[in-house]
């Protein structure tokens, strides 16, 4: 069953989440601060974190910065609505995807649904990719660059994936939301882009323009 750690301090909001989630075959934890979230982290293995942002004691960008050192687990951020900078900052610090608050548990069910099926999706491929300086293992989704292994998030690892499927082509943003993302490419959603930006920040020790943005066309893997 997919266990996932609900973290907000608005406790009928959670409640509210944890019905709805768990009519639908999901087993949840909650988490009412970010002390909490992180305790619970620690002592436990969770599918997916949906974390709120503004949080007592420590906050969700905080509890962000944290994960790393403690778990690869995927994160959906809940953000105010039209709070874009907490948005890319967040994804900037590795969260898989976000959604608005208030928000629809139909859209937070298909959100998690989306990050799980992608994550699971990658998992069943064997065979590791390699083309020239870059190795992906998927079954450990494991990244190496000259044989040495990056850090990157579960976004980032299917983010290098797809463009390395496309074994130099441009690939398209509305096919890469469809294939990372798992959602249609929306005309102010600039995810896409932040783990793009994210991921050519890592690599650029590798390579000067690791991934090219073609105007009007989209992202070209060229390490």
């Amino acid at each position: 069953m997919t266990r996932i750690l609900l973290g907000d301090d608005d406790k009928e909001l959670v409640e509210l989440l944890d019905e709805y989630l768990t009519n639908h075959g999901l087993s949840c934890d909650a988490a009412y601060d970010g002390e909490q979230v992180l305790e619970k982290i620690k002592s436990n293995i969770y599918d997916l974190i949906v974390l709120d942002i503004m949080m007592p004691k420590i906050d969700g960008l905080s509890v962000l910065r944290q994960l790393p050192t403690l778990t690869q687990t995927p994160v959906i951020m809940l953000t105010a609505k039209g709070d874009e900078i907490d948005r890319i900052i967040g994804l900037e610090l590795g969260a898989d995807d976000y959604i608005a608050k208030p928000c629809n548990p139909r859209e937070l069910l298909a959100r998690i649904n989306a990050v799980i099926k992608r994550a699971t999706m990658l998992n069943t491929e064997v065979v590791p990719l390699v083309h020239d300086r870059l190795e992906l293992d998927q079954i450990h989704r494991v990244c190496k660059v000259d044989g040495q292994p990056l850090q990157v998030t579960g976004t980032e690892f299917d983010l290098l994936v797809a463009l390395l499927q496309q074994q130099g082509k441009v690939a398209s943003k509305e096919w890469l939301s469809k294939t990372v993302l798992q959602r249609e490419l929306q005309p102010l959603d600039r995810s896409l882009d932040v783990h793009v930006s994210r991921l050519r920040k890592k690599l650029q020790p590798y390579h000067d323009d690791p991934i090219k943005a073609v105007r009007g066309k989209g992202y070209q893997l060229v390490l």
